[in-house]
Parts: structure tokens; C-alpha cells; sequence
């Protein structure tokens, strides 16, 4: 016979008293249930207060990017002088822009322009980054005098670089005084357009060495102090470590670079207002004669169609070929 203090003792799960709740920290209030429709009408309003604060920058949006871009795209389909009375001609304007020889001119300047700019532009700010980089004495007066050309106007700066390489300028008078001839630099179709590269790569690489200064600020000391142990050269550290580091800004660097020269100018308008003949003549350029020169808006219009489906399709090409290049971890 069992024992009573052991029957006793074996108590069964139905008559089992309930476990004692959890006890709060002193001061931590218990959780108040959700009342019904309190969630909805706080998102409701959250969402009031957010449009609120976005809806000058999305009006900023919708009438000076959205309005003027659909805008573009219906004036493409008309033949429409700048004073007259509009004619709707459906696709035309982008047939007869396709059989266009000047069309292809310009398109083929741009892309040589583009791609040899943004290639120097990176090259020297790359340089120049790196020289800042090795605490030299007053580095900071340096990025200085690299970004002023950056923050001055580009017709004035224009202006001053067309003295510079005229004739009779600055340059072929320095040439001259070691006795070489320098070349005709706006006026020779062989010269020009590499004038208006040089001119374009001086006015704008010094954002990019601001930019590529602070990916370089943002490695770690400790890195190159270790591989300059292990014995690497400086060229072994800028393939392996730096350039590895700073693909984040060189890729930035590289598709705003891009973008922006697919869309020069002023600089050929004031050098060499696209001559000799239409050796530095680029897509913008002859879209603003086209527009207001020429008085045809609906074939400029078609043309700014074809220029922004161009940036596109390259930007995007950037963006996909940057995952094999880009590495985003530190």
C-alpha cells in the first residue's frame, strides 16, 4: 500500500494550479491591447505628414522634369516651328533624322568626346588624388586650387581658353619662343576637337579629385601599413588594395562623368562653334541650332530622344558591368 505522503505528493495535470505569471520590472508599464482602427488611422496619418513634406519636391518633379519630358516627346511628333502653327507628321521626324549624315556625325563626336574625356578626367584625378593622399604640406590648399575651376563659370572659362589657344595666344607664343610652330588649335579639324577635350578635362576633373580623395580618406591606415611589410610595391598596392577600395567612388565618378559628356556644350559652342566644319559639332549642340537656330523644335525634340535613350542604354551597361569591378565591402 502506497504511502499517503507519497500519494499526496503526485498531483495530475487536471488539478495542477496554474503557474504564477511572470513578474515586470519595476516601472515597465503591462502592453496595451490595439484598439480596433487606432493603427489604421495613425498610418493614415503618418502617411498625410510624409506627402506633406515630399509634395515641393514632387512638384518641382512634375512640372519641371515630367510635364517638359512628355512635353518633348508630343513636340517630336509634330513639325513645329518656334513661331507658327504646329503640323502633326506622326513618326517622321525620327526617319528622317535616321537618314541624316549629320546625324551620324555628331553622334560618332559625342561618343569620341565622351569616351576619351571621361577617360582622362579619371586618369588625372586619380593622380592627383593619390599625390594629395601622401601628406603633402597643405593639402587642403590644393583640393582648393584643383576644385576652383569646378565652382567658376564655364563661358568664362571658355572664353579664357579660346585666347589661349588662338594663333596669335598664349600657347603658340610660348611655342614660338622655343622655336616650334605650334598649330592652328581651333581651326584645324586635327586639333580642334582634342582642344575642346583638354579644355572640358581642366574645368571639371577636380570634383572627381574631391570625390576620390574621400574614397582614398576612407582606407584603412593599418592595411597599407601591412602590406608595405609584407613588401608589395606601390604598384601592387594601388592593383590590389586601393583601386579595390575605392571602385565605389571610381564608379560613381565614372557614370556622372559620363553622363555629363554626352551632354557638352558650351565648351564647342564657345571654342569653336562646332567647326571646322563638323569635326567638333556634338549632339547638343546641333539639337539647340535645330531648335532655335534652324527653327525646327519637333526634329530637336526627336533628338533629345535619341540622346537620352543613348545615356540610358550606356548608364545601364555601367550599372550592369559593376557588379564583376565594384566592391561595396570594407
Amino acid at each position: 500500500m502506497a504511502s499517503p505522503l507519497i500519494t499526496g505528493a503526485v498531483v495530475s495535470k487536471e488539478t495542477a494550479a496554474p503557474a504564477a505569471p511572470p513578474t515586470r520590472p519595476f516601472g515597465v508599464p503591462h502592453p496595451t491591447p490595439p484598439q480596433p482602427g487606432r493603427t489604421g488611422r495613425k498610418r493614415k496619418g503618418d502617411g498625410l505628414v510624409a506627402l506633406a513634406y515630399l509634395s515641393p519636391g514632387l512638384a518641382g518633379f512634375t512640372f519641371f522634369i515630367l510635364v517638359p519630358l512628355i512635353g518633348s516627346l508630343v513636340i517630336s511628333l509634330f513639325e513645329w516651328p518656334l513661331f507658327g502653327a504646329p503640323t502633326f507628321i506622326g513618326f517622321a521626324n525620327y526617319q528622317k533624322l535616321f537618314s541624316d549624315p549629320t546625324f551620324y556625325t555628331v553622334l560618332i563626336n559625342t561618343v569620341i568626346f565622351a569616351f576619351v574625356y571621361t577617360a582622362l578626367n579619371l586618369v588625372l584625378a586619380l593622380a592627383v588624388s593619390l599625390w594629395l593622399n601622401t601628406r603633402i604640406k597643405f593639402a587642403g590648399f590644393w583640393r582648393v586650387i584643383f576644385f576652383l575651376p569646378a565652382i567658376t563659370p564655364m563661358v568664362a572659362n571658355a572664353l579664357v581658353w579660346r585666347l589661349l589657344l588662338s594663333d596669335n595666344g598664349l600657347v603658340n607664343s610660348a611655342l614660338a619662343s622655343v622655336g616650334i610652330q605650334g598649330p592652328s588649335w581651333l581651326s584645324d579639324a586635327s586639333f580642334a576637337l582634342f582642344s575642346v577635350i583638354a579644355m572640358s578635362v581642366w574645368q571639371s576633373f577636380g570634383y572627381n579629385v574631391i570625390v576620390l580623395s574621400a574614397g582614398l580618406g576612407g582606407i584603412p591606415k593599418e592595411i597599407l601599413e601591412a602590406s608595405r611589410m609584407d613588401g608589395t610595391s606601390a604598384w601592387q598596392r594601388l592593383r590590389s588594395i586601393i583601386l579595390p577600395m575605392i571602385s565605389p567612388s571610381l564608379f560613381f565618378t565614372m557614370t556622372m562623368t559620363m553622363i555629363g559628356a554626352f551632354q557638352v556644350f558650351v565648351q564647342p559652342q564657345i571654342l569653336t562653334q562646332g567647326g571646322p566644319g563638323e569635326s567638333t559639332n556634338t549632339f547638343v549642340l546641333y539639337l539647340y541650332r535645330n531648335g532655335f537656330v534652324f527653327d525646327r523644335l519637333g526634329y530637336a525634340s526627336a533628338l533629345a530622344w535619341i540622346l537620352f535613350i543613348v545615356v540610358m542604354l550606356i548608364t545601364a551597361l555601367q550599372f550592369a558591368g559593376q557588379k564583376k569591378w565594384v566592391n561595396y565591402d570594407k
